[in-house]
């Protein structure tokens, strides 16, 4: 049992949104179920994904005091060189294993709502959450990749019309997660009868639910259904950075909610500027997994054509971290002041990734925490 199990009355989702601590930037791992996770690289080095190396980067992350880890729900690899993202560990039981194995961490799975049945999910997300005490979270996703999506014999809706159906699955989840027996859901798209679903969360809430729909009917449904939204925070202006927290904080309070705001990102941090810039152009420049990129650009139809020379260029160099992130650069200092800038401009958290997590992380630990420490963006570690 871990330290939360004791007191089931202390249990709240404020609680489950706090993640449990009072750190005012909250850091999480994103991508590592994934092999090569989020860098689009052919270095050998690269991210295995596989199983025993999750594992050891969850038991590192809690004990470190890390908060969440965070997977990508990906189904089929993007080819090129590496087969980028071509093997992958599938995210409600990968977090249930990671769960069972921690005491703190916040384990998410990434949830494709078009692919999962949601009384199942609800149910396979619940078993989760009993295993850990509360320390399930759901990120619930649309999809995009047509080409997966064929190989579950399921046709994607118009853009638009797939966040009505998320709006029907998270109303039915919600509803297995809540409700007394034999009731009945009546959706646009999903109708259900004599629902069943015992048990309940751990301690009488939720998981808490995440998003990061860019779109401003994707942005809409975070705001009237999620507990946290990702946003892709921008690396020129914290004065920018501040009113995109801001505008979504102020539309969820419209809608009676609270919400926090997160970012994602990429880190390359070593003891000096100079080797952190030279890592991250032979790792990402040098050695990137340029075919697997361009994969990734046809897939999502951005080619010189459609967008032109330059964007095209400079999305593909976008593109080689893993489909989007603020990129951070740097030695420890450099590292912490960013984070904390984030901070300051009202991230409630961010996650991101490295080229290699178990080499990569014990330096970030050892060096970036402390600094935040006293910057006072995170509270000193204890026990």
């Amino acid at each position: 049992m871990n330290d939360m199990s004791a007191d089931h009355s202390s249990h709240s989702m404020r609680d489950r949104m706090a993640m449990y601590n009072d750190n005012a930037l909250k850091i999480g791992l994103f991508g590592s179920n994934c092999s090569s996770g989020r860098a689009v690289t052919t270095v050998p080095e690269r991210w295995t994904g596989n199983w025993e190396d999750n594992l050891a980067l969850a038991r590192m992350a809690d004990e470190a005091g890390i908060e969440f880890m965070l997977p990508v729900g990906r189904w089929k690899g993007y080819g090129g060189d590496t087969d980028y993202m071509g093997t992958t560990l599938e995210t409600i039981t990968w977090a249930t294993g990671l769960l069972a194995s921690t005491k703190r961490l916040i384990a998410f799975g990434t949830v494709h709502a078009p692919l999962f049945h949601p009384i199942i999910a609800a149910k396979q997300m619940v078993t989760a959450d009993q295993i850990s005490s509360g320390r399930f979270g759901l990120n619930i996703v649309v999809g995009w990749n047509e080409d997966e999506f064929q190989m579950f014999g399921v046709s994607q809706r118009d853009h638009d019309a797939r966040y009505d159906y998320a709006q029907d699955w998270i109303d039915a989840v919600k509803m297995a997660w809540t409700a007394g027996d034999d009731v009945d859901f009546d959706g646009q798209f999903i109708k259900l009868k004599k629902i069943r679903a015992k048990p309940k969360p751990f301690g009488g809430t939720r998981p808490l639910i995440m998003n990061a729909g860019a779109s401003d009917v994707g942005r809409s449904f975070a705001i009237r259904n999620c507990d946290a939204f990702f946003t892709n925070a921008s690396r020129t202006s914290m004065e920018d950075n501040a009113k995109r927290v801001k505008a979504a904080k102020d539309d969820a309070r419209a809608h009676g909610r609270e919400l926090d705001v997160y970012g994602v990102g990429v880190v390359t941090c070593r003891r000096t500027q100079k080797e952190a810039e030279e890592y991250y152009r032979y790792a990402l420049m040098e050695k990137g997994d340029w075919s697997a990129v361009d994969g990734i650009l046809a897939k999502k139809k951005i080619s010189v054509a459609s967008v032109g020379e330059a964007e095209f260029q400079r999305q593909r160099q976008g593109y080689i971290n893993g489909m989007g992130g603020l990129v951070m650069i740097g030695d420890p200092d450099q590292i912490a002041q960013t984070l904390a800038d984030l901070s300051r401009a009202g991230l409630r958290g961010i996650g991101f990734s490295f080229v290699n997590y178990l080499k990569e992380l014990p330096f970030f630990c050892d060096e970036v925490l402390p600094r935040l420490e006293r910057m006072g963006i995170r509270e000193k570690r204890r026990g």
